[in-house]
């Protein structure tokens, strides 16, 4: 069914620049036709922009309200099994209705906590209709991991200082026998099968080196580049992985790049403690970068090198990992973060708040298998968001460029519709397709019915906090 929507801005790009009072026209999922045919702008005005992209997530809960609270990842990973799933479908339609929101078209969900309620696949399959309900499009990885469960190397010292109750209630919950690297491959293809197609890319999603084998991460390799499917991993987000990887792993970014593993079919979430010659390889690959400030900021991993991997040709993205900073899914406010971090110093510009919102929505659209380059022209998608122009430029002093007010002060809560494949999957902050006040308030319910079934866990907190951190010191003295 064809639809018109008058805009009184819409942004043509960077080169392009804004366009007033026009009509975009889309028929089928798919933009037909921007005229600039509009009488003048009339009450209240709109400000149409292309959909945004969470290029790195994992649907999950919110961690703080289970006490994952400013713990650097090592700790936080471990705390957040309060927050396992307890109804994957529940749980994963919040987190994407949180994200579509926000104005996002596409997520990344990189499935690093199964409930362990249900078979993997079904599971994949619970996710993937959450989606489907949502509205959003979705790249879907299956994470996996087949080492260092609990620390990176010997968890004895850690383990052995415990008593027998909390030793027990530690391994029970983490250490397990992994999954083959045959059977990751199999459970993967198994889960595109079931799953994948014009909404769904199905992805392989190795959790990161310190936590994959070499056999496992060359399986992985050899699949994308047998298949074409793209690959998810983490990469030297904390001091503790750069340790550890100088100790155990020093040319692990050129090993990478050696068995085929970087690829321009490979997405790195974070990077933060790539060194330069590092970022030269990726970058020569064609592998994309995912920056998620907020989540770095809230598990004190440190500031990424994004200025000077964009320098080097680093495809760059913008993801909020689930811990945007008020932890609300924003990814506008993400990408002003990310602006204000890394859009350059004093007079020397990384790059114009237009340019980045568009390599950012390109390459972010492109991590995620969404179809387009995101822009606003006849022949993509219709992926789209409706800016509040009245609230975003609410003084009205003089003309402003709306992409820069958007920059200096656009949130959330300026989303008036977001369009996906042509269709409205959210209106004046109400997500179409789920009741999202309905789905957190049963989650809630179910969340804190469950909680009693962890107080061992919740018991073994404290010492086991303070042995990881002793083990992390001591074993990984970063320099």
């Amino acid at each position: 069914m064809a639809t018109e929507i008058s805009a009184t801005s819409l942004f043509r790009g960077p080169d392009r620049g804004i366009s007033d009072n026009v009509v975009l026209r889309h028929d089928g999922g798919v933009i037909t036709n921007i005229s600039e045919e509009a009488g003048p702008a009339s009450e209240p005005r709109s400000f149409v922009i292309p959909a945004f992209v969470n290029a790195h997530d994992h649907a999950r809960a919110t961690a703080s309200s289970f006490g994952a609270v400013g713990m650097p990842l090592e700790s936080w990973i471990l705390r957040t099994a309060l927050g396992t799933p307890v109804d994957p479908y529940l749980t994963a339609a919040s987190a994407l209705a949180r994200s579509a929101k926000a104005g996002c078209a596409a997520m990344m969900v990189h499935y690093t906590r199964p409930s362990g309620t249900m078979p993997l696949l079904d599971e994949a399959k619970a996710i993937a209709k959450a989606a489907s309900d949502v509205g959003i499009r979705i790249a879907f990885a299956m994470a996996v991991r087949d080492q260092n469960a609990i620390v990176y190397g010997d968890a004895e010292p850690v383990l052995s200082g415990l008593s027998r109750d909390d030793r027990n209630t530690i391994e029970e919950l983490f250490v397990r026998a992994p999954m083959s690297p045959k059977a990751y491959i199999e459970l993967t293809d198994a889960i595109a099968a079931a799953i994948a197609g014009p909404m769904v890319d199905v992805q392989l999603g190795p959790a990161g080196v310190q936590w994959c084998s070499k056999p496992l991460l060359e399986a992985v390799a050899e699949n994308s580049a047998l298949t074409g499917r793209r690959i998810h991993m983490h990469l030297l987000e904390t001091v503790y992985q750069r340790a550890w990887a100088d100790q155990n792993f020093p040319d692990m970014v050129r090993w990478l790049r050696d068995i085929g593993f970087l690829s321009e079919r490979l997405t790195l979430a974070h990077c933060i403690h790539t060194r330069p010659d590092e970022l030269e390889m990726i970058a020569a690959s064609g592998a994309g970068i995912v920056t998620n400030f907020s989540s770095n900021m809230h598990l004190r991993s440190g500031l990424a090198p994004i200025a000077a991997a964009h320098a080097c040709g680093c495809a760059i993205a913008v993801g909020v990992d689930g811990l945007a900073l008020d932890e609300d899914d924003d990814i506008l406010r993400e990408m002003r973060l990310v602006q204000m971090a890394h859009g350059g110093l004093g007079f020397k510009a990384t790059w114009t708040p237009a340019e980045m919102f568009v390599l950012t929505i390109r390459n972010g659209r492109r991590a995620t298998g969404a179809p387009g380059s995101g822009e606003l022209v006849a022949g993509n998608p219709a992926d789209y968001v409706v800016i509040d122009l009245d609230r975003l430029d609410r003084d009205r002093i003089m003309p402003v460029d709306p992409m820069a007010l958007l920059f200096a002060r656009g949130n959330a809560s300026l989303v008036k519709e977001v369009v996906v494949a042509g269709k409205t999957i959210v209106r004046d902050g109400v997500c179409a397709g789920v009741d999202l006040p309905a789905i957190e308030q049963e989650l809630r319910a179910m969340y804190r019915a469950n909680v009693g079934k962890l107080t061992g866990f919740q018991r073994t907190w404290q010492p086991l906090s303070e042995r990881l951190g002793g083990w992390f010191e001591q074993q990984l003295t970063c320099q």
